[in-house]
């Protein structure tokens, strides 16, 4: 076999920025509508939540989640960790314990050697293992581009789960990583980030994001959802259209990974970015920032943080849960509101 391209070469996009735009994805969505609804099924598509909720008895629901995408990395080990991590992520987005995993599996046969397609199913089951679940089957095709992803099944009581439709006015929000992952990784394919800034992308986007559970459990932890491929602007409008409220965002307070502003300013964006706001700006109004702040807003994360929003007299539970998983960089960034005629997403310098 002749030498192997680079694993982002065969992408046309990469991580969560391969989502489809949320404008195109709601048209595409409009006929599933009238689609019957079981009473068994608490949680489905009606708020694009998360993952969705199925309860099985009086004392067990099961969370079940997909997500699958293109390489955003050229390391096949790390491409496959991250993968994984943020397929299982959406399980703990809903409070709920991961149990298993099915591997979904795309590859261009003919272009990757077994060795490297092995390589990305090895860094999948490390990221399972390490959520202490294993990958029990799945399915392969032959791709033209290489994909990756897994089906996460978990569990958790039925009165206990969390949504992105629970946010009260009132309550402030916290966001368990920073920001960046989207324009690191377009610095990445452009050859422009260093080893420190790689590493600094790895250690984001391969952690699990564990607190889940345990915010799950916090009375005062109304909402939760996790930030992925819309950005953190988009995201935080599914939770405020869902939950009948307004978000308001304190921008300096929003925790972002090392090199990501310089990036921004060398035009080092992803083209997601921009699709995110075509699909959603109008729904947010920006109070003191420019361009650049903008496309950090909307930049897709892979594998994101938790975005948390709990009553003021939980916060201290909140932030001591993130401290015990290891989660240092997690950050009160904003507030819930009273729903107004303002738009459903106000950030401010």
């Amino acid at each position: 076999m002749a030498e192997e391209p680079r694993l982002t070469s065969l992408s046309h996009g990469g991580g969560c920025g391969c989502k489809i735009a949320p404008g195109v994805l709601a048209e595409m969505l409009k006929g599933t509508a009238g689609l019957p609804v079981p009473p068994e099924l608490l949680v489905g598509i009606e708020t694009s939540d998360d993952a969705a909720v199925y309860q099985l008895s009086d004392d067990i629901a099961v969370v079940a989640t997909t997500d699958f995408f293109m390489p955003i990395v050229d390391d096949p080990y790390d491409f496959g960790r991250i993968a994984a991590t943020n397929a299982i992520s959406d399980v703990y987005a809903m409070g709920a314990r991961p149990i298993m995993a099915l591997a979904l599996v795309g590859m261009p046969v003919g272009v990757l050697s077994p060795a490297t397609i092995g390589r990305i199913l090895e860094g999948g089951a490390a990221a399972a293992g390490a959520a202490g679940i294993p990958i029990a089957g799945g399915h392969s095709i032959d791709s033209v581009e290489a994909i990756y992803g897994l089906v996460a099944l978990g569990v958790i009581h039925p009165d206990r789960f969390r949504t992105n439709r629970g946010a009260r006015a009132g309550d402030v929000l916290v966001l368990g990583k920073p920001l960046g992952v989207g324009v690191l990784s377009a610095a990445l394919k452009k050859g422009a980030l260093d080893q420190g800034g790689y590493a600094a992308m790895i250690a984001a986007t391969t952690q699990l994001n564990t607190p889940g559970p345990d915010l799950a459990a916090i009375a005062g932890v109304h909402a939760m959802t996790d930030v992925t491929g819309f950005g953190l602007a988009g995201h935080a409008i599914e939770m405020a259209r869902g939950s009948g409220c307004a978000i308001r965002l304190d921008w300096p307070a929003v925790p972002v990974l090392p090199g990501v502003r310089e990036f921004i300013a060398a035009g080092l964006v992803s083209g997601a970015s921009a699709r995110n706001w075509d699909g959603f700006g109008a729904q947010v109004r920006l109070e003191g920032l420019n361009a650049q702040d903008q496309a950090l807003l909307t930049d897709p994360q892979t594998s994101g943080g938790l975005l948390v929003s709990c009553a003021p007299n939980a916060l201290g539970a909140v932030m001591d849960c993130f401290t015990c998983h290891g989660f240092g960089s997690a950050a009160v960034i904003g507030r819930v509101e009273t729903a107004g005629n303002a738009p459903l997403l106000t950030v401010s310098a």
